[in-house]
């Protein structure tokens, strides 16, 4: 929607959700970049930052109008080997980068980064459950059930199963009187879901703004209790602590998207366990156990990020940090250290 607004007339910028900057051909990317380049005060937030990325980083820094992504990496990187994109921090460098990442930006996980207590921030438990839904063998010359492993198999196997993923959900949101909040891919898959609950409806990308609108406001506000839609379209930035159910009939690549999805009702101000199901076809593989790979992953990588910056954090919070490296620009318009 930012096409509707002249950007030129605010003071203040907050992007939420600036994940969408990690894509460097993307065209968004540029579009926010441009338009936001002489905005005077910018703030970009995420809820899942790549601490291994650095291009994610540059583009953040980018974005704020600190260093382009470009001299970021000529300054604090280098080639990995003979692989060109791939980016290694230098060995002299690596103190100074953090230092100078801690200057202009925050990682915080929890209150007790900053120093405080945790007390009332810590959530109740969360239960991953696993439904496999068994196919048949697609092919009469396989003895054995083989995985899928090319991205047009897996899509594959998800729309050979449609019918009995959406069934298995279906069944579970239909015995039970609790709010549930149903993640899809296909519309195919949130349509049949809407057919098979009484009590569902579907959001598609297709629909209209008004329409996008009304539906997804009823189940905020409580007067629907189930909620069938896609992560790409609802999977961001909403505040569902009222719903503790969630299910994905089938996943995707992206842990970000399914972090992001379920953090709609797994969030500060639930009170409740949270149940989240995934279903997903045999030949899938272990999605329960990918995503609890990637999760581990992901929380790793944010605690090495804190623990490199959090008493820089600190210290610049505080009006003690070390020395700032400005950049100004010269006669040229173009970034320079000084």
């Amino acid at each position: 929607m930012m096409h509707h607004f002249d950007i030129s007339a605010f003071d203040a910028v907050v992007l939420d959700e600036s994940s969408i900057l990690k894509h460097q051909d993307s065209k968004t990317r540029k579009r926010i970049i441009d338009a936001c380049q002489n905005v005077p005060y910018r703030l970009s937030c995420t809820a899942t930052p790549s601490p291994n990325d650095f291009m994610e980083l540059g583009s953040q820094s980018e974005f704020l109008g600190i260093m382009s992504a470009v001299e970021m990496l000529a300054m604090f990187f280098t080639h990995d080997g003979g692989e060109t994109n791939k980016w290694r921090l230098k060995g002299h460098g690596e103190v100074k980068f953090w230092e100078w990442l801690s200057t202009w930006s925050a990682c915080i996980r929890k209150p007790s980064d900053l120093g405080f207590s945790d007390d009332q921030y810590d959530l109740p438990p969360m239960n991953l459950f696993e439904h496999i839904i068994e196919t048949e063998i697609g092919c009469s010359s396989d003895l054995f059930m083989k995985p899928a492993e090319t991205l047009m198999e897996r899509n594959s196997a998800r729309r050979n199963t449609i019918e009995s993923r959406t069934e298995l959900v279906a069944d579970m949101v239909n015995t039970s009187t609790e709010t549930w909040l149903i993640w899809c891919h296909l519309n195919s898959e949130s349509e049949q879901l809407a057919k098979l609950i009484p009590d569902a409806k579907d959001v598609k990308g297709s629909d209209a703004i008004t329409k996008k609108e009304s539906i997804i406001d009823s189940f905020t506000d409580g007067q629907l209790r189930v909620l069938v839609t896609k992560p790409s379209i609802a999977g961001f930035g909403m505040n569902w602590q009222h719903c503790r159910n969630i299910a994905f009939v089938g996943l995707s690549d992206s842990f970000e998207q399914y972090y992001q999805a379920v953090r709609r009702c797994y969030r500060f101000g639930q009170q409740r366990e949270v149940n989240v199901h995934l279903v997903s076809a045999d030949i899938e593989g272990n999605v329960k156990k990918n995503i609890e790979r990637k999760q581990d992953q992901h929380d790793r990588m944010s605690e090495e990020m804190v623990i490199h910056m959090r008493d820089l954090m600190k210290q610049t919070i505080t009006g003690t940090c070390m020395d700032k490296t400005p950049y100004v620009r010269d006669s040229a318009d173009r970034k320079s250290v000084v």
